[in-house]
């Protein structure tokens, strides 16, 4: 079985080294019961290693119901799943599994449950990072997300509707995906899956076949069948690790409302621009960077640090590049003519 799963390695590296060439591929292609052996295993190795790291998690909200004799707090379950990232209790997950609850519990697959508390979220990549006392966990290895292909296995771990560790398998769909959160915001490089998720699964690993957390499951689309979608775990590493030092994700923004304003060929010849549209301002935030760089309503941003701004989200991933207390360097149109302006990237209150 082991050489199984070294040839199959190798026809993805297209016959490296000299192993795995045409002639093997066409004698594994005569007995494909290897194939499903290999793949089999796979997914066994995935799932025996990778389910002591996936807990399930107990939320508990307080919600208002009407009634005859008013309305009546009470306290209403839910669910989701996480995985450990840190031996010391350190666990990521959803923002919308952990957002606004009474109460958190986690319990392993052997049983044994801790308390909860949130260390921070980030409702615009809808990630979030709990804590559990415990110490020794066994923690997940973490991947690359950016090395995906289209088309390799995968597989997700998680607790869809209570039934706890519950392990279902696929391929990566596409790669590049952009998904919009809660608060608005574009997730960007999402990934696509066809390994079924359902509610419960938010927040539990989507793994490779060697084991490694290459993204955290999220969402699927409401009636679709196979369209799943995971946050790389590039971005989650980069969320989890801000979330745990500083308990929240500082994001520059601009303090402007506007929208998308397409150019018509005489106004992209006259100021020598190359996008079909700009972000027309509406409103400038009094105190806010925007108004201390002299950006006025009836302006048309076209750039921002020498990248073509084409719509407000444009905007907002320019935002969320920039480093607090940097300059930015903002382009934009005033009666016809093109102007220079200068404004301090400030962190959101």
């Amino acid at each position: 079985m082991r050489n199984n799963l070294v040839q199959i390695k190798a026809y993805s590296q297209g016959g490296q080294n000299g192993v795995g060439g045409p002639s093997d591929f066409r004698k594994e292609q005569e007995n494909p019961d290897n194939f499903l052996d290999a793949y089999s295993q796979a997914v066994m190795t995935v799932a025996e290693r990778l389910g002591p790291s996936v807990l399930s998690i107990k939320t508990t909200h307080e919600v208002n119901a009407r009634t005859p004799r008013g309305v009546v707090p009470f306290d209403m379950t839910g669910g989701g799943s996480g995985v450990i990232i840190t031996p010391d209790g350190y666990i990521l997950t959803n923002s919308h599994v952990v957002r606004n609850t009474k109460g958190l519990e986690v319990s392993f697959s052997d049983g044994r449950s801790f308390p909860a508390q949130v260390v921070g979220e980030d409702p615009d990549t809808d990630l979030a990072v709990i804590r559990i006392p415990s110490a020794n966990l066994p923690a997940a290895q973490l991947g690359d997300s950016d090395r995906l292909k289209v088309g390799q296995l995968v597989i997700a771990i998680g607790n869809p509707f209570g039934f706890q560790a519950t392990v279902t398998a696929g391929v990566v769909s596409a790669t590049g995906r952009t998904m919009r959160s809660q608060s608005g915001r574009l997730i960007e490089n999402i990934i696509q899956t066809d390994a079924a998720l359902n509610p419960g699964n938010s927040g539990g690993p989507l793994v490779d076949s060697r084991g490694r957390v290459v993204g955290i499951n999220t969402a699927i689309i409401q009636y679709a069948q196979g369209i799943c979608f995971a946050i790389p775990i590039n971005t989650a590493r980069w969320v989890a690790g801000l979330l745990i030092k500083d308990g929240k994700i500082r994001r520059a923004y601009l303090g402007i409302m506007g929208q998308n304003k397409p150019f018509n060929k005489f106004e992209l010849r006259r100021h020598g621009l190359n996008n079909v549209a700009g972000v027309e301002v509406h409103q400038v935030v009094k105190e806010s960077p925007a108004e201390r760089a002299g950006i006025r309503p009836g302006d048309i941003i076209v750039s921002i640090n020498e990248n073509s701004i084409k719509s407000v989200d444009e905007i907002q991933r320019q935002l969320a590049k920039a480093e607090i207390g940097t300059e930015l360097s903002i382009t934009v149109l005033r009666d016809g003519n093109k102007l220079a302006l200068k404004a301090q990237a400030q962190a959101a209150s």
